[in-house]
């Protein structure tokens, strides 16, 4: 990746703020959520038109390096640098956030989240997205130390990932998990807020398929 590159993903994080998620994705809860919602909020945006279509620009090569060397990454291995370079690159992508609990001072995922968990298996591995790469990141609130929260998050995100492979098939290589503690509430006015105990998953893939 060039430095001219990594400057400017930089400065877009420092213009974004610390506190900030992805975006302002769909939020939904662990009990309501469907296959269908989120395929249509990770679907990368159409063109207008089939002319428009053939002169979309290609995805930035930059950013698509830069996820390529994130793939088969364990997520404790990715430096806070690399971190926040994929929140300043999802920004602008399509995400959803969904309030999957997990077991009190555990990486356990809830009954209660089990419906969302398969909601988002069935959604990922559908051949509407194939072909994308998903950040899966892991939130939390503040209660506890940050090392602690961000260890946390992270083991979070691992399972996750591993429920998505394991159960739903959908490739390793195409799941980058990431953790951010509590660094980015979703509730900033609030860090202790439930709300902030939350997964986000991204579709990191710029542009659709070609019309056909």
């Amino acid at each position: 990746m060039s430095n001219t590159s990594s400057l400017g993903i930089f400065r877009a994080v420092l213009g974004i703020g610390a506190a900030l998620a992805f975006g302002s994705g769909m939020a939904f809860a662990a009990d309501d959520v469907t296959e269908d919602q989120i395929l249509r909020a990770l679907a990368p945006k159409k063109p207008l038109t089939r002319s428009l279509s053939v002169s979309r620009p290609a995805a930035d090569p930059a950013e698509r390096q830069f996820v390529d060397t994130l793939r088969n990454r364990p997520t404790r291995s990715l430096s806070s640098g690399e971190r926040e370079q994929i929140a300043a690159m999802a920004m602008d992508k399509p995400n959803i956030d969904l309030e999957i609990t997990f077991d009190y001072n555990s990486a356990d995922i809830s009954r209660k989240a089990e419906p969302a968990v398969e909601a988002l298996g069935k959604a990922l591995s559908n051949a509407d997205l194939k072909g994308s790469t998903f950040v899966v990141a892991g939130h939390t609130d503040s209660i506890g130390s940050e090392p602690y929260n961000q260890e946390l998050s992270e083991r979070r995100a691992d399972t996750i990932k591993r429920v998505l492979v394991e159960k739903y098939g959908v490739a390793g290589a195409d799941l980058v998990t990431v953790g951010y503690g509590e660094s980015k509430p979703k509730n900033a006015a609030n860090p202790t807020d439930p709300s902030n105990r939350r997964v986000q998953v991204v579709n990191m893939t710029n542009q659709t398929t070609a019309a056909k």
